[in-house]
């Protein structure tokens, strides 16, 4: 499972919503009020499915959908298993941070702060909270610092919305420059209020770049507070100013934590094999 869409009624994000514990009816996502609708459908349909068959397990990412998954009326009858996933070493790695942004045309004595492109309108990508979060950090004295940004070109309402300088790298083809981008890099920035495991926060901290993300979902499972990057509190945009503030004064580190290494990753797929055939 990569969302929630397996153990719903069909959103991939229940959010607030807990309907899915016992039988999704009346979604918030659908227009009127009707107590049967395209949910209440939908996750028939999958009680029927999941009921039929007993060599169906499910396999959650994060700790936070496995107990999800353990909830849902749906699936807290099954197996239900948590493995991280994996993510290739060879690729995404640390060097020279310097060289890095020599390469990208940027200037080594500037503090770069990066984060993959947000759509202005999604409620879920926290770009309002970035924002403020920019803006808070700007009145603190740090000038020093350019904004790096990946993923999408130039965006004139984002380049005014941000009080430093800012940087398009425009959408990357491949994940050698979205590697030399995490290494360019002085912290990453993810402030996502929905994610149920958080592959780019894998890949910068797989390049020895800290981030800083909100404490929800999934993301507390890669983030070790104040050891790899910052855990901010929920839609608190000072306390998302204040991580990339302690990441940049006291020069952290990014490092992947010793449950997502791929040796653990892998004994827990074995152990799911062996399970599978007891």
């Amino acid at each position: 499972m990569h969302d929630m869409w397996a153990i719903t009624g069909g959103c991939h994000h229940s959010f607030s919503c807990e309907k899915y514990m016992t039988s999704c009816y009346n979604c918030q996502v659908f227009p009127g009020n009707e107590k049967t609708d395209l949910s209440t459908k939908e996750f028939n349909k999958k009680s029927k499915i999941f009921s039929k068959y007993n060599n169906i397990y499910f396999v959650a990412p994060s700790k936070w959908l496995y107990d999800c998954a353990k909830k849902s009326s749906l699936t807290k009858n099954k197996p239900v298993f948590h493995i991280p996933n994996l993510l290739d070493g060879k690729i995404f790695k640390p060097f020279d941070k310097k060289v890095a942004k020599e390469i990208l045309n940027i200037n080594t004595s500037e503090i770069i702060v990066a984060f993959g492109a947000v759509a202005l309108d999604s409620p879920y990508k926290g770009w309002i909270h970035l924002q403020k979060a920019l803006q808070i950090l700007y009145n603190s004295g740090l000038t020093n610092i350019t904004v790096l940004i990946f993923g999408a070109g130039y965006n004139k309402d984002i380049e005014n919305a941000i009080p430093f300088k800012v940087k398009f790298i425009g959408y990357l083809k491949d994940e050698y420059s979205v590697s030399l981008v995490y290494n360019a890099a002085d912290v990453f920035i993810a402030p996502s209020l929905a994610e149920v495991f958080g592959f780019v926060i894998l890949e910068s901290l797989r390049c020895g770049t800290p981030v800083v993300g909100f404490n929800v979902g999934g993301i507390p499972d890669l983030i070790k507070h104040k050891f790899n990057g910052y855990l901010a509190k929920y839609k608190d945009s000072e306390d998302l100013a204040n991580g990339i503030k302690f990441c940049i004064e006291n020069k952290l580190k990014g490092s992947v934590l010793p449950e997502l290494e791929t040796k653990s990753v892998l004994a827990k797929h074995l152990k799911l094999i062996e399970d599978v055939r007891i």
